[in-house]
């Protein structure tokens, strides 16, 4: 089966391959949702692999297709582009004086005109812009229809893709052309209360292929329109050695069980400013000094903040791509779709090989999904994806409240992980402190201890198991064999001392 490369990142993916060769494809979508866009760049990557091609079109002009395509950075030499839109002498009113409708006469020589141009050009790749010049013309979606189907067979035979545009003036998607046509591709945009208009694509048909279904984000930037394929994770596996990871910090391995697992996904969840960051970055300074590669993607946070926090903790960062050094991206809610972020992290696993991925924090992540209902089922398929590529990942939340019982989060993702580490605030002898401890591990053993945590110069400790108190968790411990509170007369002591 000979396929017909589109030309557009990432929606060959979509399309297993590419289009089928010689076939007729719509392509619909309201004004402004990239349709010419994609359709230059299909007739631009048929002259790249030296094929004839010709774009006809009967609502924009010559001069403004190329003043588009120079938007993007882009020349249409090699493109045969076919004028087929009224004159001004074909406007005035005695050129239209005939027997017959004007209709009736401007649909027939219309379709003439196109017959011709495809005749005399014989191109292996065509575009039709647009279908609802047409609609016009046939007054009736009777004549409409037998006018789509004359021309479906005109093509047959004459080795020639041709991908129709319709932008949607009858009011919705049209289902005749749908059922007409082999495939169909719809391009949506809605606007969001706050932030950039997201775009999604989808594939409706594609007889006699297999696709990607689903709804896949894409973006319109200089240089084109790049699709971002929904992720499937059982696509994507590889075989890797499973193996301990171990943080550099003797005590907080020992309270995971010796470190965590290759291949595995760790929540760090607690109050803002508990240490989830810090604690993630600690694995992935310890694996870059392994010569291993890092990525980290931050919604929360400014990129150079983050650097200043870590050095005053004595957390150097060797910042870049390649063995050794940790990548930051700080990633804006309100500019990047859910698809750009998961072809993001691809990237770095894929293209940069990195073995270790933070997603710092969910938080912000929820903020870039167009439907919060979404959040959990995508995350799921992107930390699949991780673990099948022997990536270690660590993602935060952050809670509501800073201490005592009342901890909520935006979301439940505790399920999704493999581990659970939670982290809490704690007063103690007039102070306030941070606890630690870790809810699960599904691949192996951990301490279910409470142990405290503390970060300085030298960087990340935890003290011994606090054996001595209890209600650590609730934010007001007390001794164990005493009933008195903290901040009544008595000095509390923490164990080990």
């Amino acid at each position: 089966m000979q396929r017909s490369k589109t030309g557009v990142p990432g929606l060959d993916e979509v399309l297993c391959g590419g289009f089928i060769a010689q076939q007729l494809y719509l392509v619909d979508g309201h004004p402004g949702a990239g349709k010419t866009t994609l359709a230059l760049q299909y007739l631009r990557e048929g002259i790249r692999n030296g094929e004839k091609c010709t774009y006809v079109t009967l609502s924009e002009t010559k001069r403004e297709l190329q003043a588009g395509a120079h938007s993007h950075g882009w020349d249409l030499d090699g493109i045969d582009i076919i004028e087929l839109i009224p004159s001004e002498a074909e406007l005035r009113g005695d050129e239209q004086l005939t027997m017959l409708p004007a209709a009736e006469v401007e649909l027939g020589e219309t379709t003439r005109k196109v017959l011709e141009a495809v005749e005399r050009s014989g191109p292996s790749r065509l575009v039709f812009d647009s279908l609802s010049e047409l609609r016009l013309l046939a007054q009736s979606s009777l004549r409409y229809r037998r006018q789509i189907l004359a021309l479906k067979q005109f093509f047959i035979g004459r080795r020639c893709t041709v991908v129709m545009l319709d932008d949607r003036t009858n009011e919705g998607p049209d289902l005749q052309l749908h059922s007409i046509a082999h495939g169909v591709i719809a391009l949506n945009s809605h606007a969001p209360t706050y932030g950039q208009v997201r775009r999604e694509l989808q594939v409706i048909k594609l007889r006699g292929s297999d696709f990607v279904g689903g709804f896949h984000d894409f973006t319109i930037r200089r240089g084109g329109l790049t699709v971002f394929p929904r992720l499937v994770a059982a696509n994507h596996t590889i075989p890797f050695a499973r193996s301990f990871m171990p943080s550099g910090t003797t005590a907080l391995d020992m309270l995971l069980g010796g470190g965590i697992d290759r291949g595995t996904s760790t929540l760090l969840i607690g109050p803002p400013g508990s240490g989830k960051s810090t604690l993630a970055l600690q694995y992935a300074t310890a694996a870059v000094a392994r010569g291993d590669h890092a990525a980290s993607f931050v919604f929360d946070e400014t990129k150079s903040a983050l650097l200043a926090r870590s050095t005053g903790i004595g957390m150097h960062i060797n910042e870049g791509i390649g063995p050794g050094k940790i990548a930051i991206r700080q990633i804006d809610p309100a500019a990047i779709s859910p698809g750009e972020f998961v072809h993001a992290v691809r990237h770095s696993v894929e293209k940069d090989n990195a073995r270790v991925v933070i997603i710092d924090s969910l938080n912000g992540y929820l903020n870039a999904m167009p439907h919060s209902n979404y959040l959990t089922a995508q995350l799921h398929e992107l930390l699949s994806y991780l673990n099948n590529q022997g990536v270690t990942t660590f993602f935060t939340v952050a809670q509501s409240g800073m201490i005592g019982a009342n901890m909520t989060s935006p979301v439940d993702a505790s399920y999704l992980a493999d581990s659970v580490v939670l982290l809490r605030y704690f007063e103690l002898e007039g102070t306030l402190r941070k606890a630690i401890s870790v809810l699960k591990k599904r691949t192996g053993a951990h301490e279910g201890s409470i142990r405290e945590l503390w970060f300085d110069l030298q960087g990340v400790h935890l003290s011994e198991p606090l054996l001595k108190l209890r209600g650590v968790m609730t934010g007001s411990p007390i001794e164990v064999g005493s009933s008195r509170e903290p901040g009544q007369p008595g000095e509390p002591r923490r164990h080990g001392d």
